[in-house]
C-alpha cells in the first residue's frame, strides 16, 4: 500500500500522510469549536476548517528545518508542519506546557523546533519575517527555504509589496502562499480589491505565480513541490494562490449566516467541495482506502485529540511573575 505506483503522480505514502493530516486538522478544530461553545476555551480562535488542503499540500514537500510563518489562523499550519497536538491544545488553554509556553494562546502559535518560529495577529505581519529568514538562508548558502502563509486581506498592506520586491531583487528562497478564502475578516474580497486576481500582483515583481484549486490537496502539493524545488535550486521566489473557503466565520465556531455576511447557499456550495472528502473519493476510486482503514484513521486521531485534553488538564498556568517574559529583551 505504501509503494509508489505507476498510475499515480504522487506516492501512496504521501497521499495517506496528507489525508491523515487533513483529518487531524478537521477533527482538532471541530473539538476546539465544541469547547468554545461550552465556554471551556475563552481565548479567541480563528478556525481552519475548510482550508485544510492548502497547508497540507504545501508542507508535505518541506523539510523539518524549512521555516513556515503563519497567521492568526495558525492551528492548521502548525499541524501540517508536524506539531504536537498536546502542546497545541495546552497553548490554546494558555498553559505552561503549550508550544508557546502559555504566553501566546491561539493567535500566537510558535514552535521553532519544528520550523514554525511564529505566528502573528497582525495582518501581513509575518510576510517580511519570512523574507528576512530567506535572506539569511541565502547569505549563509543554506538550502533551507522559507514559506509565508497569509490571507487575501494581506494584499491591502504595503509591506506585502515591499516584501515581494526585495525577494525578487535578491532571488530569495521564499514561497508566498496566499490562502484566498474570499473574505477579509467580514468583507468579501470584491469589496476590498479593485482587481481580485491576486496572483497577477506577483508578476509586477517578476515572480512566477500560479493559482490552484485550494481544496484539491493533490493540485496544491504538485504545484508547491515544483516551487519548493526551484527555491532550493537558487531560482528565487514563487507565488502560490490557493482558492479556498473557511466554513466558520472569521473568528469562533459560528457560521455567521444569521449576520447576513454570506448566504446558506454559498456555504453549502463550498461544503460540498470539502478537501477531505475530495481526497477520500480519489483514494477509494483507486482502491487504496477501505471503510475499515478509514475508521481506524479517525479512531486513532480522535484518541490523540482526547489525550491532548488530558495533557492540558495536567499543565498549570504560567507563573504570574513571569507574565512579561519574552515580551522584553533580557540580558
Amino acid at each position: 500500500m505504501h509503494k509508489k505506483t505507476k498510475h499515480l503522480e504522487i506516492p501512496v505514502k504521501i497521499l495517506f500522510n496528507m489525508y491523515k493530516t487533513m483529518v487531524k486538522m478537521r477533527k482538532f478544530e471541530e473539538k476546539v469549536a465544541e469547547l468554545i461553545i461550552n465556554k471551556e476555551i475563552q481565548t479567541p480562535c480563528h478556525l481552519y476548517v475548510g482550508q485544510e488542503a492548502a497547508a497540507t499540500g504545501v508542507c508535505a514537500s518541506l523539510m523539518k528545518n524549512d521555516f513556515v510563518f503563519s497567521t492568526h489562523r495558525s492551528h492548521g499550519h502548525y499541524i501540517a508542519k508536524g506539531g504536537d497536538l498536546n502542546k497545541l491544545m495546552a497553548e490554546i488553554y494558555c498553559r505552561v506546557d503549550g508550544c508557546s509556553g502559555g504566553h501566546g494562546g491561539s493567535m500566537h502559535i510558535a514552535s521553532p523546533d519544528i520550523g514554525l518560529p511564529g505566528s502573528s495577529a497582525i495582518v501581513a505581519g509575518t510576510i517580511p519575517l519570512a523574507v528576512g529568514v530567506a535572506y539569511s538562508f541565502s547569505l549563509q548558502k543554506k538550502d533551507n527555504i522559507s514559506v509565508s502563509f497569509f490571507g487575501d486581506g494581506a494584499i491591502g498592506e504595503g509591506v506585502f509589496y515591499e516584501s515581494l520586491n526585495l525577494a525578487s531583487l535578491r532571488k530569495l528562497p521564499v514561497i508566498f502562499v496566499c490562502e484566498n478564502n474570499l473574505f477579509s475578516t467580514h468583507m468579501p474580497i470584491s469589496a476590498c480589491l479593485a482587481d481580485t486576481d491576486i496572483k497577477k500582483k506577483a508578476g509586477i515583481f517578476n515572480i512566477p505565480a500560479e493559482r490552484v484549486d485550494g481544496n484539491d490537496v493533490r493540485a496544491v502539493y504538485l504545484t508547491a513541490k515544483k516551487m519548493i524545488e526551484n527555491a532550493r535550486n537558487n531560482k528565487g521566489p514563487s507565488f502560490l494562490e490557493c482558492m479556498t473557503y473557511r466554513w466558520f466565520g472569521h473568528v469562533g465556531p459560528n457560521y455567521d449566516i444569521d449576520k447576513g455576511l454570506r448566504s446558506q447557499e454559498e456555504l453549502d456550495y463550498w461544503m460540498k467541495r470539502c478537501p477531505i472528502k475530495r481526497l477520500e473519493r480519489y483514494l477509494k476510486n483507486k482502491n487504496l482506502l477501505s471503510t475499515s482503514k478509514k475508521k481506524e484513521i479517525y479512531k486513532n486521531i480522535e484518541k490523540e485529540i482526547e489525550d491532548s485534553i488530558k495533557f492540558k488538564n495536567k499543565s498549570p498556568y504560567p507563573d504570574k511573575d513571569k507574565l512579561t517574559k519574552f515580551v522584553f529583551k533580557e540580558d
